[in-house]
């Protein structure tokens, strides 16, 4: 195994000096160096269980007997050395697949380096134009078009002679294919597809939204109609090596140029300025898509005509010639974007871009003329080509990311087509309405990572090789440490919980709706049996989440046993109450609709789960009582085994009347009821002598306690009526007598009270004055004549 693995890692290792030059297959060969690196670490592995076999074997066959000692019988000495002998070839072999490893990985940085070179010199050659500039260019031009001509053409001929029933199988199912995705995207996104022009002010979200959707859903259509054509041509061997790479790039040219101009018309609307994400007038915008249109119609027939120029073996001028022309041409419409004139003042004078964004595309335009012009055509290139399927790309995630942000605020998910149609066919509350929200905007952003991240690599000279091992590595586990965290095993263990909490709750509803409903079971049993499999069904949920997420649950015992400590000290309130509910659920002393006395509190059972349990008074209000009060401490049923019940009405009749035909009175009158039970029959007990009364008793029976305050109130009103046309008088207590305190009455005559405040006023003034006049007087000195 060693051998073979050592074998392939020589011919790879020649292939990297072969294909230096040619960074897609360095990214190859890469892929297989990584996956020889994983054969060799687990043949290594594989004898780790053998060779701790052959260690504890020899350690129980114990040392070897010393110099005098006798010697061990021959069949423990042959099995010893039998064992010896096989443990130095696995430790040869181990030895072996390690220094593999570390050669291969030796290899893995080179090839590294190796790319990196490549891109550096991708971008900082230096190319001579006079040569590219020649008329010889037009020339190998007109040759290579022949040769290119003649290709397509004779591949047609034979396509339309021999595969035509194939070529036209293969274009109506990838047809069909686009055509379930379009309309599937239509119906299932609705309004968010395509702008209303019945609208006249639509929201800030529902622009967001149709500019996303209908520039990502047409071009996926417009995606899988074209990979699944190329699928089903090389399926059915319609296509030819050189076709299949020329068909294929044209697939990423039509693909890019269509999506770019979907983006531009979805964010400035040409046609329906309500709709325009950016506050451009309707000139500037029809201008914009046209220059955004042809940077990219100019980018992706350059990146065609390369795919030509490498199978065709061009001349090396020709290929400048062209990289020269896309450069420059992408450069000019750069520099127009950033002279447009697109937003108009008040005064109805044109205002130009804001200043950042349009020396940014002037800046742009103007780097890829000149590095043209001075013969990094590389660069150039390069740079032309991010700027229009980065930046759509770039342009593209940020409206989702946006979108995204404004289906997450509060209450705006509820205003979506998805949202109201939701509203109006189900149950969904406003607040659950809102939570869907947020899981949807969530649900958005992932999206974007998964499908923009790649392609914005793709674009940055990645190969789909790198992205493949990263996401094996991502897949597979990352190390950090001693701790591998694999994605994969997460994103596992989360779908089986989530599929086994759905499962239990449809299985609670099933038992409860079908099984206990049609068996008339009670209703406190149901949902203490409910509860029991809901509670079953969670934990099972997590265990075979947490072992499919691939974490050990033997490893987890240490932390169970660190934290049983606090457990016991910090929570043990917490389990006390869990418990109580599990005695509850398990005991059953009362059930849901059960009328019970706690304490103070007197109501009727609402929930009981396993911490606490939910008791609502007759006055509406919910008490949470934890579970272990219930246990603990005396607790009233009124319908534990059934609702029968007793109730009293007590009666007090003034001394001197007839007892007996007060008896007799009150025990026709809870016959009379009809809620108050035969047997046990009603009952009249005289049961006192008070201070104001001869005291009775009315002890009735109901078959449904809960009617108890509705029958007492009929006899109440019942003894009324009887006593009043018996002439029977019902004394009362002495009531004390409170004097009331007579305040002074108010006065009539409101001006006179004025008048005589004014009086007291000026005869208090005209005192003080004199108070003051007399002092003076004596503080004056007697006259010296």
């Amino acid at each position: 195994m060693i051998q073979d693995l050592t074998a392939k890692t020589d011919g790879l290792e020649k292939k990297i000096q072969a294909d230096g030059e040619d960074d897609s297959s360095l990214v190859d060969i890469r892929l297989q160096l990584e996956e020889l690196s994983h054969q060799s670490l687990n043949t290594a592995l594989a004898f780790r269980p053998r060779l701790a076999e052959i260690n504890a074997r020899i350690q129980q066959l114990g040392p070897v007997p010393a110099a005098g000692q006798p010697a061990e019988p021959d069949i423990v000495a042959a099995e010893r050395q039998a064992l010896t002998s096989e443990k130095a070839e696995i430790n040869a072999v181990i030895a072996a697949a390690q220094t593999l490893s570390i050669r291969i990985s030796g290899l893995i940085d080179k090839i590294g380096n190796m790319r990196s070179a490549l891109f550096r010199n991708l971008l900082t050659k230096r190319y001579v134009l006079t040569d590219a500039l020649s008329p010889q260019v037009f020339s190998d031009a007109n040759d290579e078009f022949s040769s290119f001509y003649k290709a397509v053409s004779s591949w047609l001929t034979f396509a339309f002679k021999f595969k035509f029933q194939a070529v036209l199988a293969a274009t109506f199912v990838a047809l069909g294919l686009a055509l379930v995705l379009l309309v599937g995207g239509r119906r299932l996104f609705g309004r968010v597809f395509e702008p209303d022009p019945t609208v006249e002010d639509p929201s800030y979200l529902s622009r967001l939204s149709v500019a996303f959707w209908s520039t990502l859903l047409p071009t996926l259509a417009v995606s899988a109609f074209l990979v699944s054509t190329i699928f089903f041509f090389n399926y059915y061997n319609v296509l030819r090596g050189d076709i299949g790479i020329f068909l294929n790039a044209l697939a990423v040219v039509i693909a890019v140029v269509f999506c770019v101009n979907r983006l531009a018309n979805a964010a400035l609307s040409p046609r329906l300025p309500n709709w325009r994400l950016i506050p451009v007038e309707t000139g500037p915008a029809r201008w914009l898509v046209r220059l955004s249109t042809a940077m990219a119609v100019v980018i992706s027939v350059n990146t065609f005509l390369s795919v030509i120029n490498d199978k065709m073996g061009s001349p090396l001028s020709l290929t400048i010639a062209r990289s020269f022309g896309a450069t420059i041409i992408v450069g000019v419409i750069l520099i127009l974007m950033a002279l447009l004139r697109p937003f108009k003042a008040a005064d109805g004078s044109w205002r130009p871009w804001p200043a950042w964004l349009r020396y940014l595309s002037l800046a742009l335009g103007l780097f890829t003329v000149v590095a043209a012009l001075l013969g990094y055509i590389g660069l150039a290139l390069f740079v032309s080509l991010q700027v229009v399927v980065t930046g759509t790309v770039l342009v593209t995630a940020y409206i989702g990311f946006l979108s995204a942000r404004a289906i997450g605020e509060e209450g705006a998910f509820a205003d979506t087509s998805v949202g109201r149609w939701l509203s109006a066919n189900s149950s969904y509350e406003d607040t659950a309405l809102d939570q869907l929200g947020l899981v949807v905007s969530v649900a958005i952003n992932l999206m974007i990572v998964l499908v923009f991240l790649p392609l914005i690599l793709l674009m940055w000279g990645f190969q789909p090789g790198d992205i493949q091992a990263w996401g094996y590595k991502l897949a597979t586990g990352i190390s950090i440490g001693s701790v591998t965290i694999s994605v994969t095993g997460i994103l596992s263990g989360i779908v089986v919980f989530i599929i086994g909490y759905f499962l239990t709750r449809w299985f609670q509803g099933w038992l409860d709706g079908s099984v206990m409903a049609r068996g008339k079971v009670d209703t406190g049993v149901r949902n203490s049996i409910r509860l029991a499999v809901g509670y079953a069904g969670v934990a099972l949920a997590g265990l075979v989440g947490v072992s499919a997420a691939g974490i050990d649950l033997s490893s987890l015992a240490l932390v169970a046993g660190a934290l049983s400590l606090g457990i016991g000290f910090g929570l043990q309130n917490v389990v006390s109450n869990f418990v109580s509910g599990l005695i509850l659920l398990a005991e059953r002393p009362f059930k849901v609709g059960d009328w019970i006395v706690a304490g103070d509190v007197s109501g009727t059972v609402k929930k009981i789960s396993v911490r606490a349990t939910e008791i609502e008074t007759f006055q509406r209000q919910s008490v949470i009582l934890p579970n272990s009060n219930l246990i603990n401490n005396a607790v009233g049923n009124w319908t534990h085994r059934n609702k029968l019940g007793r109730v009293e009405v007590k009666v007090g009749v003034a001394y001197g009347s007839d007892v007996k035909r007060v008896h007799a009175i009150l025990l026709e009158i809870a016959r009379g009821h009809p809620l108050v039970l035969k047997n046990p029959e009603p009952f009249v007990l005289f049961s006192n002598f008070g201070a104001a009364a001869l005291e009775f008793e009315i002890r009735v029976f109901l078959a449904d306690i809960m009617n108890g305050s509705s029958v007492q109130n009929d006899i109440r009103f019942a003894v009324l009526d009887a006593f009043d046309n018996e002439h029977i008088e019902i004394p009362s207590t002495p009531r004390a007598v409170v004097e009331v305190k007579k305040h002074a009455a108010w006065p009539i005559d409101d001006d006179k009270i004025e008048v005589d405040f004014a009086e007291q006023q000026l005869a208090k003034a005209e005192a003080d004055a004199e108070k003051r006049r007399l002092a003076k007087s004596r503080r004056k000195k007697p006259d010296p004549s």
